[in-house]
Protein backbone atom coordinates (compact mmCIF):
# COMPACT_ATOMS: atom_id res chain seq x y z
CA UNK A 1 0.00 0.00 0.00
CA UNK A 2 1.36 3.43 -0.89
CA UNK A 3 2.04 5.93 1.82
CA UNK A 4 0.00 9.11 1.55
CA UNK A 5 1.76 12.39 1.11
CA UNK A 6 -0.23 13.76 4.04
CA UNK A 7 1.08 11.00 6.27
CA UNK A 8 4.66 11.36 5.03
CA UNK A 9 5.36 15.07 5.26
CA UNK A 10 7.17 15.00 8.62
CA UNK A 11 9.47 12.19 7.50
CA UNK A 12 10.13 13.74 4.08
CA UNK A 13 10.73 17.16 5.58
CA UNK A 14 13.14 15.72 8.16
CA UNK A 15 15.19 13.86 5.53
CA UNK A 16 15.30 16.91 3.25
CA UNK A 17 16.68 18.96 6.14
CA UNK A 18 19.11 16.28 7.29
CA UNK A 19 17.39 15.78 10.63
CA UNK A 20 16.55 12.21 9.64
CA UNK A 21 18.52 9.87 7.40
CA UNK A 22 17.34 8.51 4.04
CA UNK A 23 16.73 4.85 3.32
CA UNK A 24 18.28 5.12 -0.16
CA UNK A 25 20.39 7.66 -2.04
CA UNK A 26 21.05 7.54 -5.79
CA UNK A 27 24.33 9.33 -6.60
CA UNK A 28 25.73 10.68 -9.86
CA UNK A 29 22.44 10.78 -11.77
CA UNK A 30 21.94 12.51 -15.11
CA UNK A 31 18.42 13.54 -14.22
CA UNK A 32 15.89 13.92 -17.05
CA UNK A 33 13.73 16.68 -15.62
CA UNK A 34 10.17 16.53 -16.96
CA UNK A 35 9.53 19.92 -15.33
CA UNK A 36 12.25 21.96 -17.06
CA UNK A 37 13.03 19.86 -20.16
CA UNK A 38 16.70 19.58 -19.25
CA UNK A 39 19.27 16.99 -18.26
CA UNK A 40 20.69 17.88 -14.85
CA UNK A 41 24.07 16.20 -14.26
CA UNK A 42 25.56 15.06 -10.95
CA UNK A 43 22.16 14.95 -9.27
CA UNK A 44 21.57 13.08 -6.02
CA UNK A 45 18.17 11.67 -5.04
CA UNK A 46 17.32 10.79 -1.44
CA UNK A 47 14.41 8.43 -0.77
CA UNK A 48 12.67 7.59 2.46
CA UNK A 49 10.04 4.90 2.49
CA UNK A 50 8.38 4.97 -0.91
CA UNK A 51 8.79 8.70 -1.59
CA UNK A 52 11.48 11.13 -2.67
CA UNK A 53 12.67 13.56 0.01
CA UNK A 54 15.49 15.41 -1.74
CA UNK A 55 16.67 16.10 -5.32
CA UNK A 56 19.78 18.20 -5.73
CA UNK A 57 23.56 18.40 -5.98
CA UNK A 58 24.43 17.04 -2.53
CA UNK A 59 22.41 14.63 -0.38
CA UNK A 60 25.22 13.93 2.07
CA UNK A 61 23.20 15.54 4.87
CA UNK A 62 20.63 12.74 4.45
CA UNK A 63 23.24 9.98 4.55
CA UNK A 64 23.42 7.78 7.64
CA UNK A 65 25.06 4.49 8.61
CA UNK A 66 22.04 2.50 7.45
CA UNK A 67 21.44 4.46 4.23
CA UNK A 68 21.87 2.40 1.08
CA UNK A 69 23.99 4.22 -1.50
CA UNK A 70 23.79 3.39 -5.22
CA UNK A 71 26.25 5.00 -7.60
CA UNK A 72 24.31 5.47 -10.85
CA UNK A 73 27.61 6.25 -12.62
CA UNK A 74 26.28 9.17 -14.66
CA UNK A 75 23.53 7.14 -16.25
CA UNK A 76 20.25 8.77 -17.20
CA UNK A 77 17.42 8.76 -14.68
CA UNK A 78 13.75 9.39 -15.43
CA UNK A 79 10.35 8.85 -13.85
CA UNK A 80 8.60 5.57 -14.58
CA UNK A 81 6.51 5.30 -17.73
CA UNK A 82 2.72 4.91 -17.82
CA UNK A 83 0.25 3.44 -20.27
CA UNK A 84 -2.84 5.64 -19.83
CA UNK A 85 -5.24 3.34 -21.68
CA UNK A 86 -5.03 -0.37 -22.26
CA UNK A 87 -7.06 -3.51 -21.81
CA UNK A 88 -5.05 -5.91 -19.67
CA UNK A 89 -7.93 -8.39 -19.45
CA UNK A 90 -6.37 -10.10 -22.47
CA UNK A 91 -4.08 -13.09 -22.97
CA UNK A 92 -2.40 -13.27 -19.52
CA UNK A 93 -3.20 -12.47 -15.90
CA UNK A 94 -2.13 -9.07 -14.50
CA UNK A 95 0.71 -10.75 -12.60
CA UNK A 96 2.19 -12.06 -15.85
CA UNK A 97 1.65 -8.83 -17.77
CA UNK A 98 3.28 -6.86 -14.95
CA UNK A 99 6.59 -8.66 -15.49
CA UNK A 100 6.73 -7.71 -19.15
CA UNK A 101 5.65 -4.11 -18.57
CA UNK A 102 8.23 -3.55 -15.83
CA UNK A 103 11.03 -4.81 -18.08
CA UNK A 104 9.98 -2.02 -20.46
CA UNK A 105 10.05 0.63 -17.72
CA UNK A 106 6.27 0.86 -17.40
CA UNK A 107 5.49 1.31 -13.73
CA UNK A 108 1.83 2.39 -14.02
CA UNK A 109 -1.01 0.86 -16.02
CA UNK A 110 -4.45 2.39 -16.50
CA UNK A 111 -6.71 -0.55 -17.23
CA UNK A 112 -10.18 -0.68 -18.78
CA UNK A 113 -11.30 -4.30 -18.10
CA UNK A 114 -14.30 -4.19 -20.38
CA UNK A 115 -14.34 -7.86 -21.35
CA UNK A 116 -14.03 -9.12 -17.77
CA UNK A 117 -17.15 -7.08 -17.01
CA UNK A 118 -18.88 -8.32 -20.16
CA UNK A 119 -18.46 -11.85 -18.83
CA UNK A 120 -18.61 -11.39 -15.06
CA UNK A 121 -20.38 -8.08 -14.46
CA UNK A 122 -19.59 -6.21 -11.25
CA UNK A 123 -18.41 -9.42 -9.61
CA UNK A 124 -15.89 -9.92 -12.41
CA UNK A 125 -14.70 -6.33 -12.07
CA UNK A 126 -14.08 -6.79 -8.35
CA UNK A 127 -12.17 -10.02 -8.95
CA UNK A 128 -9.97 -8.43 -11.61
CA UNK A 129 -9.34 -5.46 -9.33
CA UNK A 130 -8.20 -7.89 -6.63
CA UNK A 131 -5.82 -9.62 -9.06
CA UNK A 132 -4.12 -6.28 -9.74
CA UNK A 133 -3.46 -5.54 -6.07
CA UNK A 134 -0.19 -6.31 -4.31
CA UNK A 135 1.90 -6.39 -7.48
CA UNK A 136 5.20 -4.46 -7.89
CA UNK A 137 3.50 -2.23 -10.47
CA UNK A 138 0.74 0.32 -10.15
CA UNK A 139 -2.53 -0.80 -11.76
CA UNK A 140 -5.37 1.71 -11.82
CA UNK A 141 -8.78 0.68 -13.10
CA UNK A 142 -11.76 2.41 -14.65
CA UNK A 143 -15.30 1.10 -14.74
CA UNK A 144 -16.01 0.16 -18.38
CA UNK A 145 -17.98 2.95 -20.04
CA UNK A 146 -18.71 1.12 -23.28
CA UNK A 147 -21.22 -1.49 -22.11
CA UNK A 148 -23.60 -2.35 -23.53
CA UNK A 149 -22.26 -1.43 -26.96
CA UNK A 150 -25.83 -1.39 -28.27
CA UNK A 151 -28.57 -2.44 -25.86
CA UNK A 152 -30.79 -3.55 -28.73
CA UNK A 153 -28.39 -6.35 -29.65
CA UNK A 154 -25.79 -6.75 -26.89
CA UNK A 155 -25.90 -9.76 -24.63
CA UNK A 156 -22.95 -9.12 -22.30
CA UNK A 157 -23.09 -8.25 -18.62
CA UNK A 158 -22.70 -4.67 -17.40
CA UNK A 159 -22.28 -2.83 -14.11
CA UNK A 160 -25.19 -0.97 -12.58
CA UNK A 161 -24.95 2.62 -11.42
CA UNK A 162 -24.94 1.48 -7.79
CA UNK A 163 -22.11 -1.00 -8.51
CA UNK A 164 -20.21 1.77 -10.27
CA UNK A 165 -20.64 4.18 -7.36
CA UNK A 166 -19.39 1.48 -5.02
CA UNK A 167 -16.41 0.70 -7.28
CA UNK A 168 -15.15 4.27 -7.49
CA UNK A 169 -14.77 4.41 -3.73
CA UNK A 170 -11.77 2.12 -4.16
CA UNK A 171 -8.56 4.19 -4.26
CA UNK A 172 -7.36 2.49 -7.44
CA UNK A 173 -10.60 3.02 -9.39
CA UNK A 174 -10.42 6.40 -11.10
CA UNK A 175 -13.66 6.78 -13.00
CA UNK A 176 -15.33 5.71 -16.22
CA UNK A 177 -13.61 3.93 -19.10
CA UNK A 178 -13.89 4.80 -22.76
CA UNK A 179 -17.42 5.81 -23.71
CA UNK A 180 -17.03 4.57 -27.26
CA UNK A 181 -20.67 4.68 -28.32
CA UNK A 182 -20.42 8.46 -28.54
CA UNK A 183 -23.84 8.72 -30.18
CA UNK A 184 -25.31 7.77 -26.79
CA UNK A 185 -23.84 11.03 -25.53
CA UNK A 186 -24.80 13.24 -28.46
CA UNK A 187 -28.34 11.80 -28.36
CA UNK A 188 -28.38 12.18 -24.58
CA UNK A 189 -29.34 8.57 -23.91
CA UNK A 190 -30.66 8.71 -20.31
CA UNK A 191 -28.63 5.86 -18.77
CA UNK A 192 -25.37 7.09 -20.31
CA UNK A 193 -25.98 10.66 -19.17
CA UNK A 194 -26.80 9.48 -15.64
CA UNK A 195 -23.52 7.55 -15.51
CA UNK A 196 -21.52 10.53 -16.79
CA UNK A 197 -23.24 12.96 -14.44
CA UNK A 198 -22.61 10.66 -11.50
CA UNK A 199 -18.91 10.40 -12.38
CA UNK A 200 -18.56 14.17 -12.69
CA UNK A 201 -20.26 14.69 -9.32
CA UNK A 202 -17.60 12.42 -7.80
CA UNK A 203 -14.81 14.32 -9.59
CA UNK A 204 -13.88 11.24 -11.61
CA UNK A 205 -12.09 10.95 -14.93
CA UNK A 206 -14.13 9.91 -17.98
CA UNK A 207 -12.17 8.46 -20.88
CA UNK A 208 -13.33 9.00 -24.43
CA UNK A 209 -13.56 7.26 -27.78
CA UNK A 210 -14.48 9.70 -30.55
CA UNK A 211 -13.80 7.81 -33.79
CA UNK A 212 -15.90 9.47 -36.48
CA UNK A 213 -17.04 12.44 -34.37
CA UNK A 214 -16.36 16.04 -35.40
CA UNK A 215 -17.66 19.60 -35.11
CA UNK A 216 -21.05 19.76 -33.33
CA UNK A 217 -21.03 16.13 -32.28
CA UNK A 218 -17.50 16.36 -30.92
CA UNK A 219 -18.35 19.59 -29.10
CA UNK A 220 -21.40 17.96 -27.53
CA UNK A 221 -19.29 15.01 -26.41
CA UNK A 222 -16.56 17.18 -24.87
CA UNK A 223 -19.08 19.50 -23.21
CA UNK A 224 -20.46 16.42 -21.45
CA UNK A 225 -17.21 16.05 -19.52
CA UNK A 226 -15.36 13.50 -21.65
CA UNK A 227 -11.88 14.95 -22.08
CA UNK A 228 -9.62 12.30 -23.65
CA UNK A 229 -9.43 10.20 -26.78
CA UNK A 230 -7.09 7.49 -28.08
CA UNK A 231 -8.80 7.17 -31.48
CA UNK A 232 -7.26 9.94 -33.66
CA UNK A 233 -5.44 8.33 -36.57
CA UNK A 234 -4.00 11.49 -38.11
CA UNK A 235 -2.86 14.97 -37.13
CA UNK A 236 -6.01 16.78 -38.28
CA UNK A 237 -8.08 14.70 -35.86
CA UNK A 238 -5.55 15.32 -33.10
CA UNK A 239 -5.59 19.07 -33.68
CA UNK A 240 -9.38 19.34 -33.73
CA UNK A 241 -9.55 17.59 -30.36
CA UNK A 242 -6.70 19.56 -28.80
CA UNK A 243 -8.40 22.80 -29.80
CA UNK A 244 -11.45 21.67 -27.82
CA UNK A 245 -9.36 21.05 -24.71
CA UNK A 246 -9.08 17.28 -25.01
CA UNK A 247 -6.11 15.13 -24.04
CA UNK A 248 -4.82 12.81 -26.76
CA UNK A 249 -3.42 9.33 -26.21
CA UNK A 250 -1.48 8.49 -29.38
CA UNK A 251 -2.01 4.79 -29.93
CA UNK A 252 0.78 2.41 -30.79
CA UNK A 253 -0.40 -1.10 -29.98
CA UNK A 254 -1.18 -4.46 -31.44
CA UNK A 255 -4.35 -3.44 -33.27
CA UNK A 256 -3.47 0.06 -34.47
CA UNK A 257 -0.20 1.99 -34.82
CA UNK A 258 -0.68 5.72 -35.30
CA UNK A 259 2.61 7.36 -34.26
CA UNK A 260 4.05 7.74 -37.76
CA UNK A 261 0.91 9.56 -38.97
CA UNK A 262 0.83 11.97 -36.05
CA UNK A 263 4.27 12.79 -34.59
CA UNK A 264 5.87 14.36 -37.74
CA UNK A 265 2.92 16.74 -38.21
CA UNK A 266 2.86 17.58 -34.51
CA UNK A 267 6.51 18.61 -34.80
CA UNK A 268 6.22 20.49 -38.09
CA UNK A 269 3.20 22.39 -36.75
CA UNK A 270 4.97 23.11 -33.46
CA UNK A 271 1.90 21.89 -31.60
CA UNK A 272 1.98 22.12 -27.81
CA UNK A 273 2.84 18.72 -26.35
CA UNK A 274 1.36 19.23 -22.88
CA UNK A 275 -1.78 17.18 -23.60
CA UNK A 276 -0.20 14.39 -25.63
CA UNK A 277 0.49 10.91 -24.30
CA UNK A 278 1.36 7.49 -25.67
CA UNK A 279 -0.92 4.47 -25.17
CA UNK A 280 -1.07 0.91 -26.41
CA UNK A 281 -4.82 0.16 -26.14
CA UNK A 282 -3.63 -3.42 -25.60
CA UNK A 283 -0.67 -5.60 -26.57
CA UNK A 284 -0.46 -9.22 -27.61
CA UNK A 285 2.38 -11.40 -26.24
CA UNK A 286 4.36 -11.44 -29.48
CA UNK A 287 4.33 -7.66 -29.88
CA UNK A 288 5.41 -6.87 -26.34
CA UNK A 289 8.24 -9.41 -26.67
CA UNK A 290 9.36 -8.11 -30.07
CA UNK A 291 8.80 -4.36 -29.79
CA UNK A 292 8.29 -3.54 -26.14
CA UNK A 293 5.65 -1.30 -24.60
CA UNK A 294 5.78 2.47 -23.95
CA UNK A 295 9.56 2.29 -24.41
CA UNK A 296 8.83 1.35 -28.03
CA UNK A 297 6.69 4.49 -28.41
CA UNK A 298 9.59 6.59 -27.15
CA UNK A 299 12.11 5.01 -29.52
CA UNK A 300 9.83 5.34 -32.53
CA UNK A 301 8.92 8.95 -31.73
CA UNK A 302 12.58 9.92 -31.42
CA UNK A 303 13.21 8.33 -34.83
CA UNK A 304 10.39 10.55 -36.13
CA UNK A 305 12.10 13.66 -34.75
CA UNK A 306 10.79 14.08 -31.21
CA UNK A 307 13.32 15.24 -28.61
CA UNK A 308 14.11 12.50 -26.05
CA UNK A 309 13.10 14.67 -23.11
CA UNK A 310 9.74 15.43 -24.73
CA UNK A 311 9.18 11.72 -25.36
CA UNK A 312 9.87 11.07 -21.66
CA UNK A 313 7.39 13.78 -20.65
CA UNK A 314 4.72 12.25 -22.88
CA UNK A 315 5.45 8.84 -21.39
CA UNK A 316 5.31 10.00 -17.78
CA UNK A 317 4.27 13.44 -16.54
CA UNK A 318 1.44 14.12 -19.00
CA UNK A 319 -0.36 10.91 -18.06
CA UNK A 320 -0.54 11.78 -14.39
CA UNK A 321 -1.48 15.36 -15.10
CA UNK A 322 -4.45 14.04 -17.08
CA UNK A 323 -5.51 11.71 -14.28
CA UNK A 324 -5.09 14.47 -11.67
CA UNK A 325 -2.32 12.48 -9.97
CA UNK A 326 0.59 14.83 -10.58
CA UNK A 327 1.06 15.50 -6.87
CA UNK A 328 2.19 11.89 -6.39
CA UNK A 329 3.49 10.62 -9.71
CA UNK A 330 4.94 11.60 -13.07
CA UNK A 331 8.25 13.18 -12.15
CA UNK A 332 11.30 13.01 -9.93
CA UNK A 333 10.85 15.69 -7.28
CA UNK A 334 10.45 15.99 -3.50
CA UNK A 335 7.26 14.40 -2.21
CA UNK A 336 6.72 12.21 -5.28
CA UNK A 337 6.45 8.44 -5.11
CA UNK A 338 9.85 7.03 -6.07
CA UNK A 339 9.05 5.37 -9.40
CA UNK A 340 12.44 5.72 -11.08
CA UNK A 341 14.15 4.32 -14.20
CA UNK A 342 17.88 4.18 -14.89
CA UNK A 343 19.12 4.02 -18.52
CA UNK A 344 22.56 3.41 -19.95
CA UNK A 345 21.88 5.77 -22.85
CA UNK A 346 19.18 7.76 -24.62
CA UNK A 347 18.83 5.35 -27.54
CA UNK A 348 17.38 2.06 -26.35
CA UNK A 349 15.25 3.38 -23.47
CA UNK A 350 15.21 -0.14 -22.13
CA UNK A 351 15.89 0.47 -18.43
CA UNK A 352 18.70 -1.36 -16.68
CA UNK A 353 17.13 -0.65 -13.30
CA UNK A 354 13.55 0.04 -12.26
CA UNK A 355 12.36 1.25 -8.86
CA UNK A 356 8.69 1.30 -7.87
CA UNK A 357 8.03 3.19 -4.67
CA UNK A 358 11.75 3.15 -3.89
CA UNK A 359 11.89 -0.63 -4.20
CA UNK A 360 14.21 -2.16 -6.80
CA UNK A 361 12.13 -4.46 -9.02
CA UNK A 362 14.32 -4.70 -12.16
CA UNK A 363 18.12 -4.92 -11.93
CA UNK A 364 20.39 -5.29 -14.95
CA UNK A 365 17.31 -6.01 -17.04
CA UNK A 366 16.12 -8.87 -14.80
CA UNK A 367 13.14 -9.12 -12.48
CA UNK A 368 14.46 -9.20 -8.90
CA UNK A 369 11.24 -9.15 -6.91
CA UNK A 370 8.85 -12.06 -6.38
CA UNK A 371 5.40 -11.75 -7.93
CA UNK A 372 2.81 -13.74 -6.08
CA UNK A 373 0.16 -15.42 -8.18
CA UNK A 374 -3.21 -15.15 -6.48
CA UNK A 375 -5.74 -17.95 -6.17
CA UNK A 376 -8.52 -17.63 -8.72
CA UNK A 377 -12.06 -18.57 -7.66
CA UNK A 378 -13.71 -21.42 -9.52
CA UNK A 379 -16.71 -19.42 -10.71
CA UNK A 380 -14.60 -17.17 -12.97
CA UNK A 381 -13.02 -20.28 -14.50
CA UNK A 382 -16.41 -21.75 -15.43
CA UNK A 383 -17.99 -19.19 -17.71
CA UNK A 384 -18.43 -21.22 -20.89
CA UNK A 385 -21.93 -22.43 -20.03
CA UNK A 386 -22.57 -24.70 -22.98
CA UNK A 387 -23.25 -28.39 -23.37
CA UNK A 388 -21.76 -30.85 -25.80
CA UNK A 389 -22.02 -29.99 -29.49
CA UNK A 390 -22.79 -32.22 -32.44
CA UNK A 391 -22.56 -31.39 -36.11
CA UNK A 392 -26.34 -30.92 -36.10
CA UNK A 393 -25.90 -27.74 -34.05
CA UNK A 394 -24.33 -26.04 -37.09
CA UNK A 395 -26.96 -26.93 -39.67
CA UNK A 396 -28.65 -24.33 -41.85
CA UNK A 397 -31.83 -25.76 -43.33
CA UNK A 398 -33.54 -24.98 -46.63
CA UNK A 399 -36.06 -26.79 -48.80
CA UNK A 400 -34.46 -25.33 -51.94
CA UNK A 401 -31.73 -27.02 -53.97
CA UNK A 402 -29.72 -23.82 -53.88
CA UNK A 403 -29.93 -20.59 -51.91
CA UNK A 404 -28.55 -17.07 -51.94
CA UNK A 405 -26.91 -16.23 -48.65
CA UNK A 406 -26.37 -12.85 -47.03
CA UNK A 407 -22.69 -13.09 -46.20
CA UNK A 408 -20.33 -11.24 -43.89
CA UNK A 409 -17.53 -10.23 -46.24
CA UNK A 410 -14.17 -9.71 -44.57
CA UNK A 411 -12.35 -6.63 -45.89
CA UNK A 412 -9.72 -6.84 -43.14
CA UNK A 413 -9.52 -8.87 -39.95
CA UNK A 414 -11.64 -6.12 -38.39
CA UNK A 415 -13.80 -4.40 -41.01
CA UNK A 416 -16.64 -6.19 -42.82
CA UNK A 417 -19.32 -5.36 -45.33
CA UNK A 418 -22.46 -7.04 -46.58
CA UNK A 419 -21.99 -9.64 -49.33
CA UNK A 420 -23.96 -12.37 -51.00
CA UNK A 421 -23.21 -15.80 -52.40
CA UNK A 422 -25.00 -18.70 -54.07
CA UNK A 423 -24.65 -21.84 -51.99
CA UNK A 424 -25.64 -25.45 -52.58
CA UNK A 425 -28.27 -27.23 -50.50
CA UNK A 426 -28.46 -31.02 -50.29
CA UNK A 427 -30.96 -33.11 -48.34
CA UNK A 428 -32.41 -29.90 -46.95
CA UNK A 429 -29.08 -28.58 -45.59
CA UNK A 430 -27.08 -25.58 -46.83
CA UNK A 431 -23.32 -26.13 -47.01
CA UNK A 432 -20.33 -23.87 -46.96
CA UNK A 433 -18.47 -23.55 -50.27
CA UNK A 434 -14.71 -23.75 -50.15
CA UNK A 435 -14.56 -23.23 -53.92
CA UNK A 436 -16.16 -19.82 -53.40
CA UNK A 437 -14.36 -19.17 -50.09
CA UNK A 438 -17.66 -19.01 -48.21
CA UNK A 439 -17.62 -20.37 -44.67
CA UNK A 440 -20.14 -21.00 -41.99
CA UNK A 441 -19.88 -18.80 -38.91
CA UNK A 442 -21.80 -19.38 -35.70
CA UNK A 443 -22.26 -17.42 -32.49
CA UNK A 444 -23.45 -19.06 -29.23
CA UNK A 445 -24.34 -17.38 -25.94
CA UNK A 446 -21.80 -18.99 -23.64
CA UNK A 447 -22.03 -16.46 -20.78
CA UNK A 448 -25.64 -16.82 -19.61
CA UNK A 449 -26.21 -20.51 -20.33
CA UNK A 450 -29.12 -19.93 -22.71
CA UNK A 451 -29.49 -21.84 -25.96
CA UNK A 452 -29.52 -18.64 -28.00
CA UNK A 453 -27.38 -18.85 -31.11
CA UNK A 454 -27.17 -17.79 -34.73
CA UNK A 455 -25.52 -19.22 -37.83
CA UNK A 456 -24.53 -17.30 -40.92
CA UNK A 457 -21.93 -17.24 -43.67
CA UNK A 458 -18.50 -15.60 -43.88
CA UNK A 459 -16.56 -14.71 -47.04
CA UNK A 460 -12.86 -14.23 -47.71
CA UNK A 461 -11.34 -16.19 -44.81
CA UNK A 462 -9.25 -18.33 -47.12
CA UNK A 463 -7.62 -20.83 -44.75
CA UNK A 464 -7.71 -24.55 -45.53
CA UNK A 465 -8.78 -25.62 -42.05
CA UNK A 466 -11.88 -27.35 -40.77
CA UNK A 467 -12.78 -24.89 -38.04
CA UNK A 468 -11.54 -22.00 -35.93
CA UNK A 469 -13.28 -21.20 -32.63
CA UNK A 470 -12.89 -18.58 -29.89
CA UNK A 471 -14.65 -17.83 -26.60
CA UNK A 472 -13.18 -14.31 -26.56
CA UNK A 473 -14.88 -11.61 -28.64
CA UNK A 474 -15.19 -7.81 -28.26
CA UNK A 475 -17.33 -7.04 -26.17
CA UNK A 476 -20.01 -9.71 -26.23
CA UNK A 477 -17.87 -12.80 -25.55
CA UNK A 478 -20.09 -15.20 -27.40
CA UNK A 479 -18.51 -18.43 -28.60
CA UNK A 480 -17.61 -17.78 -32.24
CA UNK A 481 -17.01 -20.74 -34.56
CA UNK A 482 -15.85 -20.38 -38.18
CA UNK A 483 -15.85 -23.56 -40.23
CA UNK A 484 -15.75 -25.32 -43.56
CA UNK A 485 -17.68 -28.35 -42.30
CA UNK A 486 -20.10 -29.01 -39.47
CA UNK A 487 -18.16 -31.92 -37.94
CA UNK A 488 -14.97 -29.92 -37.39
CA UNK A 489 -17.00 -27.00 -36.06
CA UNK A 490 -18.44 -29.32 -33.41
CA UNK A 491 -14.96 -30.60 -32.50
CA UNK A 492 -13.69 -27.03 -32.13
CA UNK A 493 -16.64 -25.92 -30.03
CA UNK A 494 -16.34 -28.96 -27.74
CA UNK A 495 -12.63 -28.30 -27.22
CA UNK A 496 -13.35 -24.72 -26.11
CA UNK A 497 -16.08 -25.93 -23.75
CA UNK A 498 -13.76 -28.57 -22.28
CA UNK A 499 -11.03 -25.96 -21.65
CA UNK A 500 -13.61 -23.46 -20.36
CA UNK A 501 -12.36 -20.93 -22.86
CA UNK A 502 -9.77 -20.32 -25.52
CA UNK A 503 -8.96 -20.36 -29.22
CA UNK A 504 -8.60 -23.56 -31.22
CA UNK A 505 -7.90 -24.61 -34.82
CA UNK A 506 -9.21 -27.95 -36.08
CA UNK A 507 -8.57 -29.86 -39.29
CA UNK A 508 -9.98 -33.28 -40.23
CA UNK A 509 -11.24 -33.79 -36.69
CA UNK A 510 -7.86 -33.13 -35.03
CA UNK A 511 -6.64 -30.22 -32.92
CA UNK A 512 -3.99 -28.32 -34.89
CA UNK A 513 -3.33 -25.57 -32.31
CA UNK A 514 -4.92 -24.39 -29.09
CA UNK A 515 -4.67 -21.41 -26.73
CA UNK A 516 -6.54 -22.09 -23.47
CA UNK A 517 -8.13 -19.02 -21.87
CA UNK A 518 -9.34 -20.37 -18.54
CA UNK A 519 -10.07 -17.07 -16.74
CA UNK A 520 -13.53 -15.86 -17.84
CA UNK A 521 -12.87 -17.48 -21.22
CA UNK A 522 -10.73 -14.47 -22.19
CA UNK A 523 -7.45 -14.70 -20.22
CA UNK A 524 -5.01 -17.56 -19.78
CA UNK A 525 -3.84 -18.66 -16.34
CA UNK A 526 -0.64 -20.05 -17.89
CA UNK A 527 2.80 -18.35 -17.77
CA UNK A 528 3.52 -15.63 -20.32
CA UNK A 529 6.01 -17.75 -22.28
CA UNK A 530 3.54 -20.60 -22.76
CA UNK A 531 0.74 -18.23 -23.76
CA UNK A 532 3.04 -16.50 -26.23
CA UNK A 533 3.98 -19.83 -27.83
CA UNK A 534 0.37 -21.01 -28.05
CA UNK A 535 -0.74 -17.67 -29.47
CA UNK A 536 1.96 -17.80 -32.15
CA UNK A 537 0.88 -21.32 -33.09
CA UNK A 538 -2.76 -20.28 -33.46
CA UNK A 539 -1.95 -17.54 -35.94
CA UNK A 540 0.74 -19.43 -37.85
CA UNK A 541 -1.40 -22.53 -38.27
CA UNK A 542 -4.15 -20.45 -39.91
CA UNK A 543 -1.85 -18.20 -41.95
CA UNK A 544 0.17 -21.18 -43.18
CA UNK A 545 -3.09 -22.79 -44.27
CA UNK A 546 -3.80 -19.92 -46.67
CA UNK A 547 -5.69 -17.31 -44.63
CA UNK A 548 -5.87 -14.00 -46.47
CA UNK A 549 -5.01 -11.96 -43.35
CA UNK A 550 -1.82 -11.85 -41.26
CA UNK A 551 -3.56 -11.71 -37.86
CA UNK A 552 -6.45 -14.16 -38.05
CA UNK A 553 -6.99 -14.25 -34.28
CA UNK A 554 -8.60 -10.81 -34.67
CA UNK A 555 -11.39 -12.15 -36.89
CA UNK A 556 -13.50 -13.88 -34.21
CA UNK A 557 -12.57 -11.10 -31.80
CA UNK A 558 -14.21 -8.45 -33.96
CA UNK A 559 -17.00 -10.37 -35.69
CA UNK A 560 -19.49 -9.46 -32.89
CA UNK A 561 -18.14 -5.90 -32.33
CA UNK A 562 -21.09 -3.57 -32.84
CA UNK A 563 -19.08 -0.34 -32.83
CA UNK A 564 -17.52 -0.97 -36.27
CA UNK A 565 -18.97 -1.36 -39.77
CA UNK A 566 -20.73 -3.04 -41.29
CA UNK A 567 -22.16 -6.50 -40.57
CA UNK A 568 -21.67 -8.37 -37.28
CA UNK A 569 -22.80 -11.70 -35.86
CA UNK A 570 -23.91 -12.25 -32.28
CA UNK A 571 -25.77 -15.06 -30.57
CA UNK A 572 -28.96 -13.08 -31.17
CA UNK A 573 -28.48 -12.87 -34.92
CA UNK A 574 -26.66 -11.18 -37.79
CA UNK A 575 -26.72 -7.39 -37.47
CA UNK A 576 -26.58 -4.59 -40.03
CA UNK A 577 -24.80 -2.09 -37.77
CA UNK A 578 -25.67 1.09 -39.67
CA UNK A 579 -29.36 0.27 -40.10
CA UNK A 580 -29.54 -1.35 -36.63
CA UNK A 581 -31.53 -4.32 -37.82
CA UNK A 582 -31.16 -8.06 -38.04
CA UNK A 583 -30.39 -9.78 -41.34
CA UNK A 584 -31.56 -13.26 -42.29
CA UNK A 585 -28.68 -15.60 -43.25
CA UNK A 586 -30.38 -16.77 -46.45
CA UNK A 587 -33.11 -15.43 -48.68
Amino acid sequence: MNSSLAGSIYSLNSVAMGDKKADLILNNCNLLSVYTREVIPKTQIAITGDRIAYVGPDASHAMGPKTRIIDVKNRFVSPGFADPHLHIDQFVLPSEFAKQALLCGVTSLFSDPIDVVSVGGGRGFREFLRLGEGLPIRIFQVVPGGLPVDAKFSNGNTMSLSETKSAIRHPHVLGLGEVFSWTKVTLREPKTMRFISSMLECDCIINGHTAGASDRKLNAYVSSGVLSCHEPVNFDQVLERLRLGMWIMIREGSIRRDLKEIIPRVLSSRTCLDRLMFCSDGLDPLDISKFGHIDHCIRESIKLGLEPIDAIIMASKNNFDYYNMGRDLGGIAPGKLADILIFKDLRSFRPAHVFVGGRLVISDGQLVTPIRKRTIPSWIKNTVKLGRFSKNDFEVKSKKSGVVANTILLLTEIITKAGSAELPAKDGLVSASMDSDVWKVAAFDRTHGTKRHSIGFLENFGAEVGAFASSWSFHENDLIVIGSNDSDMAVAANHVVKNQGGLVVVKSGKIVSSLPLQFAGIVSTDPFEKVSSNFANINSSIVDSGCRFPRPHLIPLFLPFLALPSVRILSGGIVDVKRRRYIEPIY
